[in-house]
């Protein structure tokens, strides 16, 4: 018989049987849907044979209608073992639960280190570790993945560059990079401040130095904006001039926008499906039936199960089906124009650290041809165009 072992699982009978027609007895029990296995003949007129649990109540049948005597040899399958280990419940249930009780403890959360920050750091980090439940003594399976966590520890923190976060066993190591923060510079020798860049300067506070173009004035780059000798000709004296120094810069771009434009967009429907997982095979226990989705993006979260600090192969798993629609969108002219217009803005606006920005913009040229909308713009931005050199012998 094939897959015995389902049958152990819900219990199997020898079973014995002696007297005429014994070879009746086997007919009957197969016309019965008795399912009889591994048939042996003991003695002249006696057989042995295995049955599932399930079919005794129908062998009683058969046995009333034969002039066989039928005896239970063996007892066999999980359901039997079961009864004989409750005759010693107290040593079973203390086992289960030493075993139950380490298998809890294995996948709970029992430590959190944090490498690389400073205290004030360290406690902004577990403290909002706490608000999003990372905390000692909570299940494994009830708090986000690593990567989610790192995710939100970069965005809520502004102090950290980058985290790194993984889980060993039941502790969670967070390696910390912290933002440097700049440090006042150190002036070695004197030096000239001169313009990086052509531009117009709009902005202007000289802290030393003596300043040799004014607001509104057009410099070319290399001219010197601030020189680091001041005073008397006679008697002039070299420092390091220290200036801040914004100035109306030009950047031309040219941007294509599509008129019609098609892509896929999730609509917020979704449907979850779980599985109990034993190696590389999937049980499913909840969630079951199509999505009704004919386009849609798999998102999977696995929590494997932990004892004694090893991975087991088995696990949780949650598929998480979010519904996609395809979307198709149509611009006017006017409207490429402004997209195209923002999506030039936001590639300078990316280039450009605090306190830059753009303050203007200008169509040069615009065309419209093979359903795009071509646009070749100049932008004004408000930059910092400091950069200084150091005063030679001469100067």
């Amino acid at each position: 018989m094939k897959n015995q072992w389902t049958s152990y699982l819900f219990g199997i009978l020898k079973v014995s049987i002696k007297g005429r027609g014994t070879e009746r007895f086997l007919n009957d029990c197969i016309r019965s849907d008795i399912a009889v296995w591994n048939v042996q003949r003991s003695g002249l007129d006696g057989l042995s044979f295995f049955i599932r649990l399930q079919d005794v109540h129908a062998l009683r049948g058969v046995v009333r209608r034969n002039e066989c005597k039928c005896k239970f040899e063996k007892r066999l399958g999980f359901p039997f073992l079961m009864k004989r280990s409750w005759r010693n419940n107290g040593f079973v249930m203390g086992l289960l639960t030493f075993f139950m009780l380490i298998f809890v403890l294995s996948n709970m959360i029992w430590g959190i280190e944090v490498d690389g920050a400073s205290p004030e750091t360290e406690h902004l980090i577990k403290k909002e570790l706490s608000r999003i439940g990372v905390t000692s003594g909570k299940f494994q399976f009830f708090v986000e993945n690593p990567d989610d966590i790192q995710k939100t520890l970069t965005d809520n923190i502004q102090q950290i560059t980058w985290v790194g976060v993984e889980l060993t066993g039941t502790t969670y190591h967070l390696k910390v990079v912290e933002k440097n923060q700049p440090e006042e510079e150190k002036l070695v020798s004197p030096r000239h401040i001169v313009a990086k860049k052509e531009a117009v300067i709009k902005k202007m506070f000289v802290e030393q130095g003596q300043p040799v173009t004014t607001l509104n004035e057009h410099v070319n780059k290399g001219q010197v904006l601030v020189s680091g000798l001041i005073g008397k000709e006679e008697d002039q004296k070299k420092v390091a001039a220290k200036a801040e120094i914004f100035g109306e810069t030009w950047y031309k771009s040219t941007i294509t926008i599509p008129i019609k434009t098609t892509f896929q967009v999730l609509t917020g429907n979704a449907k979850d499906k779980f599985y109990l997982k034993f190696g590389s095979f999937k049980l499913q226990i909840w969630g079951f039936g199509d999505t009704g989705f004919t386009a849609f993006e798999l998102e999977d979260d696995i929590y494997d199960l932990k004892f004694l600090g090893f991975t087991l192969p088995l696990g949780f798993v949650k598929e998480t089906y979010q519904e996609k629609e395809e979307v198709e969108r149509e611009y006017t002219v006017k409207q490429a124009k402004e997209a195209a217009l923002d999506r030039g803005r936001k590639d300078i606006e990316d280039k450009l650290v605090e306190e830059e920005k753009v303050i203007g913009e200008k169509v040069l040229h615009e065309t419209k041809e093979n359903g795009k909308v071509k646009l070749t713009v100049l932008y004004q931005v408000l930059e910092n165009i400091v950069k200084t050199t150091p005063i030679v012998q001469g100067d």
